[in-house]
């Protein structure tokens, strides 16, 4: 079946009405029918699927072992995302997979397909939570207290999805068997666009991370209380959120986005008693990232302190530069003829991984340059174009 016939399988799935787009979260009740999906459509080529101890399903062609070939992606989304963010790698590598048997290859190398948990972090806050727990890269007793808004803990979710809590952390076994890893995605942005090619190759990730603001004031009555009596902590969020742009302009290369700020209580007529905001930041390396935090931090700091309340600042998430394995990604290049190298602003598995194993990336085309929204898109043509690619690549590295 072909990469778009896969993803209309399963373009119902996780519609958000009230978005747009697709609200797909990790261990949610969408997300659990499209792993089953995704295990059905692995069964039915005949690939030998595990759940990990993570969450993370493998689908294996051939007797696992070690110097595996893997390749993969998510199938969770951000709220109202769009339909190609994660699912597009996942079908791609089913395709492939399609495409390299129907050419009559058998590989000599173990050969895997991947579908990791909870990569955009829409449910418990922290991205990549599958590849960070298997690599070691975030506390397992961390991440079993992580919750989602509706206090529901991540180890309560993992374990109503049949799984051990307990069992979550750096899983050796796992990544000594990974020898390469490639990722295809949807480029998110129009690098391949102005360039002209349907298919590239990733050169690095910037350095990016995801910090809590929360100020704390005074909740109080919206009709009875002076203005000079108030510590508002609306009002030094709101500074901050503008203190976001400020910094990130004063840096080449540098992005820092509030997409989320929560009141508390959150009635129309009370002035809040605290206000969460949630920052992201990105710029070309560690230094420059953390400097605009530390810019963002001291504005809204100051912003606290005249309306007298205070700031809590707690960092929940964070990735410095990444820069995919050279030789790797000049060897698939030139396997696919030469298509472009370029560097991309999101996060991935792949990035996660990138510290342990050889890891590589694919992007294709998206024509509208858009993402973690609706109008995210790719072509027929250009996926299919992905598919070939990644047949390619893993029949190079698998042969």
């Amino acid at each position: 079946m072909t990469a778009t016939g896969l993803l209309a399988d399963i373009e119902t799935v996780g519609r958000d009405p009230r978005r747009g787009g697709y609200s797909r979260h990790g261990f949610d009740r969408v997300e659990l029918e499209l792993r089953e999906w995704f295990v059905a459509e692995a069964q039915r080529r005949d690939l030998a699927v595990r759940c990990d101890r993570n969450g993370n399903l493998w689908a294996w062609w051939g007797e696992p072992g070690a110097d595996a070939v893997v390749t993969g992606s998510h199938l969770d989304s951000v709220p109202g995302g769009g339909a190609f963010d994660g699912p597009l790698g996942v079908v791609t590598a089913l395709a492939a997979v399609d495409s390299l048997r129907d050419s009559g290859f058998t590989p000599t190398k173990p050969l895997a397909i991947v579908v990791f948990a909870e990569e955009e972090g829409g449910r418990f806050g922290v991205p990549c939570l599958g590849s960070r727990l298997l690599s070691g890269a975030i506390d397992a007793d961390t991440a079993r207290r992580l919750h989602d808004p509706d206090g529901v803990t991540f180890a309560e979710a993992v374990a109503e999805a049949g799984l051990d809590p307990t069992r979550l952390g750096r899983d050796d076994d796992a990544l000594s068997s990974i020898g390469r890893f490639v990722e295809l995605h949807v480029e998110q942005g129009r690098g391949l666009v102005d360039l002209g090619a349907p298919v590239g190759v990733a050169s690095s990730i910037l350095a990016h991370g995801r910090w809590r603001f929360r100020f704390a004031g005074e909740g109080n009555h919206a009709g009875a209380t002076l203005l000079g009596d108030r510590r508002d902590p609306m009002v030094p969020a709101a500074e901050a959120v503008l203190a976001a742009r400020i910094a990130a302009s004063e840096v080449d290369d540098a992005r820092a986005t509030v997409g989320r700020l929560v009141p508390n209580p959150g009635g129309t007529n009370v002035i809040a008693s605290t206000v969460d905001v949630w920052l992201d930041a990105r710029a070309g390396d560690d230094a420059r990232t953390r400097g605009v935090v530390d810019r963002i931090t001291a504005m809204a700091t100051d912003a606290a302190t005249r309306e007298g309340c205070e700031l809590t600042v707690t960092e929940e998430s964070y990735g410095d530069t990444v820069h995919f394995d050279a030789r790797l990604r000049d060897e698939l290049a030139g396997a696919l003829g030469g298509v472009p190298a370029l560097p991309t602003g999101a996060g991935h598995d792949a990035g996660i991984l990138a510290a342990h194993v050889p890891t590589a990336m694919l992007f294709v085309r998206n024509p509208t340059g858009v993402s973690h929204a609706p109008a995210e898109f790719a072509e027929a043509a250009d996926c299919e174009a992905g598919v070939a690619a990644l047949a390619t690549v893993l029949g190079h590295l698998a042969g």
